[in-house]
Order: structure tokens, then sequence, then C-alpha cells
């Protein structure tokens, strides 16, 4: 059977992903923030040491809150550094993924349209993103594929923090709503399911159409 991580797996995107997995009979560790706080090393070093060998890897996490530049200090930095950067890095570089294997990177379409309200996550999240691809050329060797969803806005939590008119926002997505974290998850899901390993290093946006950019 193979076996699956998933990162802040017990609720929205990262549970969506979850439930997809479970579905094609794939053994899931779906992992709360209380079972591996991405924010601490102790706790992502923790979990390495008495970690399983995956074929799935699902590098997820929250991010930080809406900020103003100027009112962001040295502990955010340190702490969302932490979240979006080290701990995955770390990840990647000690714990047992098996050949074959899928890693996916949860990050954000952000990552290039740039939110200056959200600049610690877009600069740790775009940081991680050029490790990811240069790391998808080595393991490939192995038969590994990377892949990096970037997400536009996807009906959770997080989201709801972040937008004060809901209805609003989900009128400027042009396919016309605001995406679900099961269909994310679904599509996740199919990317194993078929056994698409002519995909690595690559970015694709779920976004409804949402970013502009061409590239």
């Amino acid at each position: 059977m193979k076996r699956a991580v998933v990162f802040a797996g017990s609720r929205g995107i990262g549970k969506g992903i979850s439930d997809s997995l479970l579905e094609q009979g794939i053994h899931v560790d779906a992992l709360s923030s209380r079972d591996v706080d991405t924010s601490d090393v102790k706790s992502v070093q923790k979990f390495i040491d008495t970690s399983e060998s995956y074929d799935v890897v699902v590098l997820n996490t929250g991010g930080p809150p809406a900020m103003d530049f100027e009112k962001i200090e040295r502990q955010d930095c340190e702490k969302y550094h932490n979240q979006l950067f080290y701990s995955f890095f770390l990840l990647l570089q000690e714990m047992k993924i098996n050949d074959g294997a899928y890693i996916f990177l949860i990050s954000s379409y952000n990552v290039k349209e740039p939110n200056p309200k959200l600049m610690l996550s877009n600069a740790y999240r775009l940081a991680f993103i050029s490790v990811f691809k240069c790391l998808s050329k080595v393991l490939s060797k192995r038969g590994i594929s990377m892949i990096n969803i970037a997400p536009g806005p996807i009906d959770t939590d997080r989201l709801r923090s972040l937008t004060s008119d809901y209805d609003a926002l989900a009128k400027k997505i042009p396919i016309g709503h605001i995406g679900t974290s099961e269909k994310l998850g679904k599509f996740v899901g199919s990317i194993i399911q078929n056994d698409i390993k002519y995909l690595t290093g690559v970015t694709i946006n779920f976004d409804g159409g949402k970013s502009n950019y061409v590239l």
C-alpha cells in the first residue's frame, strides 16, 4: 500500500487532498499543526526522526495574516522563514522518500503577482519554490515528480480571514466562483491515480483564471 503524508492535512486544502488520496486506498498521515508545527524546527525534526518512508509528500501550511510592511517585526520574519521555507527545506533533506514518489508543494498564485499585504508569504514561498525547482532536476533521477500547485482563492477559513467581501471576490474570478478544497484535492489525486510522470519542476495555477500573468 502506498503511504502519503499531508502537512496541515486535517482541514482546508490539506484535508481536501487527504480525502482524495484516501479514496484511492492510499494510507494517509494527515498531520495537523498540533502534530507538526512547521514554524517550530524542533517539532519538524522530531517528526523526521520518527517518520515513515513515503510515496506521496504534500508540503502544505498556512501563512501569515495580512500585515503592513512597517508593522512586520523580527519575530514574524523568523516564524514564517521557518514555516514557509526552512522546515520544508529540512523535510526534503532528511525525511525518507521512496523512488518514484510524488512531492507536491502547495504555495499561492501570489508568488507571481505579489500582494503588498502578504510580503512575508510572497517572499518565503517564492524562495522555497526556487529550491523546489532545482531539486526537481536532482530527484528526477530517482523517478520522483515534484509539482508546485499555486492556488488562487479557495474557500477556506484562511481566505475568509483575508477577504472582507467574499461575494465581491467571487465575481472577480473569470470562471464565476471560488474554488473548493475538494476540487483541488481531486486534481492532485488525479495526477497520482493516472501515474502522470512527465510533469515535474512545474508550477500549476489553480485559480479559476484570476491571475493575469502569461508565464
